[in-house]
């Protein structure tokens, strides 16, 4: 299919960044899962030659964990937006983030309901003025990152649409990661909030690698630079525990082998009931 994006979208740069990051991982077509949700972004598995699962609004990480449960052979990596991720989606998030799930977590965040003609979303700023928020927004907006380092998210990391180079390096990072990895990317929606359009983040996102003794194993550190939003907004990997066991790997079933190749067949009642139990 061919993306029906408005022209000038981030998501056309997000689409090539993931493209391009599988093949320099070189993970084949066969070797990834990648689940969406509802929303402009929640296209992009259509335009790629992937296994790919299009699920309800906010779940995408809550089909992410049961095919990742059921074959953890596979890279497993959801696409959704901003409202999907951190609204309906909000308590997958963290709880995926606290289990340490082996997933890659990308969320398109273009700060406000896109596919829907620009309600506010959960990161949108307090007084933004949208269909759904004509007086302006009364809500705070969520800290993504910084909720994702509370909750004991092992990998943390922001990216930006506009800077391609970078955000190929960063979803290459992330499919590398033993457990759970966030990457939000800062994704400008020219038709429906051109006020966080190129010409707002180009002058003001900064790469955090980029600085000289920046350590992405502070977590307290990375806390802090989680919440810098103004004149500078820092790009990059926020925090990172290397070390840090994933959830499959510390299930004692799963480390027979992925479900998929258990044969079944064989197996008599009381043995299926003995695995149903391990498993729950």
């Amino acid at each position: 299919e061919r993306p029906t994006w408005c022209q000038g979208c981030g998501n056309f740069a997000i689409l090539n960044a993931i493209k391009m990051a599988l093949v320099e991982q070189d993970i084949a077509p066969h070797q990834i899962v990648m689940v969406s949700g509802i929303g402009c972004g929640s296209k992009l598995p259509f335009y790629m030659k992937v296994t790919a699962y299009n699920t309800l609004h906010g779940r995408p990480v809550a089909v992410a964990t049961g095919v990742r449960l059921a074959n953890h052979g596979l890279k497993v990596m959801t696409v959704h937006g901003d409202g999907d991720g951190y609204g309906e989606g909000l308590s997958h998030f963290l709880n995926a983030a606290r289990r340490n799930l082996g997933i890659v977590d990308l969320i398109q965040n273009n700060r406000v309901y896109g596919l829907t003609k620009g309600q506010y979303s959960p990161t949108s700023e307090k007084g933004k003025r949208t269909p759904t928020s004509p007086e302006g927004s009364i809500d705070q907006p969520v800290d993504p990152l910084a909720m994702a380092i509370t909750a004991g998210a092992t990998f943390v990391s922001r990216g930006y649409s506009g800077d391609l180079k970078h955000l190929v390096w960063l979803i290459g990072e992330a499919l590398h990661h033993r457990g759970y990895a966030l990457v939000d990317v800062l994704q400008p929606c020219v038709t429906w909030n051109r006020d966080y359009a190129y010409d707002f983040y180009n002058p003001r996102v900064y790469r955090l690698q980029d600085e000289n003794g920046y350590d992405p194993q502070d977590r307290q550190t990375a806390w802090q630079r989680a919440q810098e939003w103004g004149e500078r907004i820092p790009i990059g990997i926020f925090y990172r525990v290397e070390d840090a066991p994933s959830y499959e790997e510390q299930v004692p079933t799963l480390k027979q082998g992925p479900l998929v190749a258990r044969s079944m067949v064989r197996l008599q009642p009381e043995q299926i009931a003995d695995l149903q139990t391990e498993i729950r």
